[in-house]
């Protein structure tokens, strides 16, 4: 190489690299601000054309939007029934926070059970209290905790809400580091290099303060929602993915400076050119996957859509800028203490070399075993309850609103304090009122009256019902309640009743994410079976990868649904798992087979399929099998957050890609593809190469 051209490539790196280290100097501390413009309020991620939506925004002519309650639930100590003084006593009490720093209007008297063994009240709260909240829930703690011989609780809207900001507190931090050590670990095991695992982590880092620093401006001025689980799955996503693509990159470049005895420039320029095909191809399978997300009617599901592809485009543009230049510049260094150099594939990976073996020799036994395998997993997947997590379910660890939940469930209707909303015209008020009252499942129906009067609260001739149910309002006994109330009411003449509130939210929550699997999961698939016809220019190959990564969700939901139940306890399955699960595997794990099946094809090119699977095998399964192990362990981090759904998610995802790198990846497909040889190819040119 001439030495002008020679002091030009050596220069370029050079400035990639000083850009990047402005980008991470600049925008790293945006990973750590996005809890600025997150919201944690779950009413704002309900589904926009449900009932109980059109309810949330008809309760506004009644001013109850601009509050958030707070249930005090006071128990005699020692348990039995409460003093005779203690209901005076706990009505003082509540009367003292009227005015109080947060308090809308005046809290309610404290009523008491009919069991005489607890007292209730009720105060309201405003909504946008934000950092404020816990004051204002410690001011209400020390006054209700004055009644003397009683043990005073906080539950409802109020106390959880608190509850999920505590969940997600150090999210920033202490998810982030706990993911990058893992990953850092793993790496330096695997590769037995110094250099290699800081670079790559350094450039994960980068990736992600970038994405942070994008989000965090499109949220500041509300182009896109952020919440606490939106952010810790785009922390995990860009680091997972960082990682992925780097390891790929980092693998080739290895391979194309032991060819080329050293030579840096002309090895990444081979590397680059053979990685950047299967790396785009498969972060547009993640990043369409995820904008999918956009067609769903959950504003939850929306919002880490576009969120989510930010953090995908962050972590390709860190994988082929950053690490190719500082590879580059540190040439066989970069791997110290090995040393790259031209070896056979038998003498480079002697395992993957028995694996590939195998495969070669026994093909339809060794894919009719992982077959078998997978689909008696995933017979299990129906078994999978994906109806919602009951409230004490939600936080992992013991949460002081689920502690005060219970007590008032022991001594109050279930739905005591979080009542079904009724909202029905004037002229009908009665007529839908003894209606709801005659449900099966319901307590009592109360007509909201105006502050101080008992006469019916009015607003644009429209009134409210408060129905207090039964049932738990996070139980499915509760939301069946739910449903034959709206039956009931609905039919009342001139009423044009609509059923809301807390059960009504959860039931319409998992009808919609029940509808949105129907429809996003065919979109997701044709996607990414484009995508994949594009970059192997086949149809039958690209058809059965899709088929073998959605045999592998299922799989993933069969054996989660016996770890949820009888290892980890739960009872239900957060009614958004599936739909996140499916999106994170699905794409993922397509991935894995971009770089296997992207590498046949191009030894198939030169030396036929038989031969193409086998070097294909050896030559990617050292690396896809140490990304797949990394991603796993990096979505497992999520389990440090203490929420039901994180913990679910994390789970799935960490399993399943476990299951696909190993089992589907590693045998399964190309154990299919060398069995049916070259017309897989169909109908490309390959499948007429002997």
């Amino acid at each position: 190489m001439p030495s002008s051209l020679r002091w030009v490539s050596r220069l370029l790196p050079l400035l990639v690299l000083v850009a990047w280290l402005v980008i991470g100097g600049g925008l790293g501390p945006y990973a750590g601000r996005l809890g600025d413009v997150a919201t944690n309020d779950q009413s704002a991620f309900l589904p926009r054309t449900a009932e109980s939506t059109l309810v949330l925004r008809e309760q506004e002519a009644f001013r109850q939007e601009e509050t958030l309650p707070a249930l005090v639930v006071w128990t005699a100590e020692g348990g039995g029934r409460v003093p005779p003084s203690a209901q005076a006593a706990a009505t003082r009490a509540l009367t003292t926070l009227k005015g109080a720093h947060g308090v809308v209007g005046a809290p309610t008297p404290a009523f008491p059970s009919e069991d005489g063994e607890a007292l209730r009240g009720i105060v309201q709260l405003r909504p946008d209290l934000g950092d404020e909240l816990p004051a204002t829930l410690d001011e209400i703690e020390a006054a209700v905790s004055a009644v003397q011989g009683t043990e005073a609780w906080l539950a409802g809207p109020a106390a959880t809400q608190e509850d999920l900001r505590d969940a997600f507190a150090g999210i920033d931090g202490l998810l982030v580091v706990v993911a990058l050590a893992t990953v850092l670990v793993i790496l330096l095991l695997v590769y037995r290099s110094v250099l290699l695992p800081l670079l790559i982590i350094v450039g994960a880092v980068f990736a992600l303060g970038l994405a942070c620093a994008v989000v965090y401006v499109l949220a500041d001025h509300d182009l896109v929602r952020v919440d606490g689980q939106v952010q810790g799955i785009l922390s995990i996503l860009v680091i997972g993915a960082a990682t992925d693509y780097a390891l790929l990159l980092a693998a080739r470049y290895r391979e194309e400076l032991g060819a080329r005895d050293g030579d840096r420039v002309p090895a990444m320029r081979a590397a680059l050119r053979q990685s950047v095909g299967p790396i785009t191809a498969s972060a547009a399978t993640v990043a369409l996957g995820l904008l999918a997300l956009l067609l769903s009617d959950l504003t939850n599901n929306r919002a880490l859509g576009p969120v989510g592809a930010i953090g995908i485009a962050c972590a390709v543009l860190s994988a082929v800028t950053f690490l190719p230049a500082a590879l580059v510049l540190l040439g066989r260094a970069a791997y110290w203490p090995a040393r790259p150099k031209a070896t056979a594939d038998d003498e480079a990976h002697p395992v993957w070399r028995k694996v590939a073996s195998l495969v070669d020799r026994a093909p339809r036994k060794v894919w009719a075993v992982a077959l078998t395998a997978l689909l008696l997993c995933a017979a299990l997947s129906p078994t999978l309850v994906s109806k919602g997590v009951p409230l004490d379910e939600i936080f992992v660890n013991d949460a002081p609103s689920v502690a005060a939940q219970a007590r008032l469930g022991e001594h109050f209707p279930g739905g005591a304090g979080n009542p079904a909303v009724v909202i029905a015209d004037e002229a009908a008020a009665q007529e839908v009122r003894t209606a709801a009252q005659e449900v099966d499942g319901v307590d009592s129906a109360t007509l909201f009256a105006t502050p101080g009067t008992a006469r019916p609260l009015v607003a644009d001739r429209r009134v409210r019902i408060d129905v207090t149910l039964e049932d738990a309002a996070d139980s499915d006994a509760a939301k069946d309640t739910v449903a034959r109330l709206r039956a009931r009411v609905h039919a009342v003449p001139g009423g044009e009743a609509l059923v809301g509130g807390y059960t009504a939210q959860q039931y319409d929550t998992r009808v919609t994410a029940e509808r949105d699997r129907a429809f996003i999961v065919p979109v997701v698939l044709a996607i990414i079976l484009v995508i994949l016809v594009g970059l192997l220019r086949s149809l039958l190959l690209p058809v059965l990868l899709v088929a073998t990564v959605g045999l592998n969700f299922l799989a993933t939901l069969g054996v989660s649904a016996l770890v949820f139940e009888h290892v980890l306890g739960f009872t239900g399955t957060d009614s958004a798992v599936p739909l996140y699960g499916f999106v994170f595997l699905v794409a993922l794990g397509v991935d894995y087979n971009i770089f296997l099946m992207s590498r046949v094809r191009e030894e198939t090119t030169v030396h036929g399929t038989r031969e193409g699977v086998r070097r294909g095998l050896v030559a990617t399964g050292g690396v896809i099998t140490s990304a797949g192990v990394v991603l796993a362990a990096t979505f497992a981090a999520l389990g440090v957050i203490p929420l039901a759904f994180l913990v679910q998610i994390a789970f799935i995802v960490a399993f399943g890609v476990l299951l696909d790198t190993l089992v589907v990846r590693s045998l399964l497909v190309p154990a299919l593809v060398r069995d049916i040889g070259p017309v897989i190819w169909w109908p490309g040119s390959l499948r007429h190469r002997p």
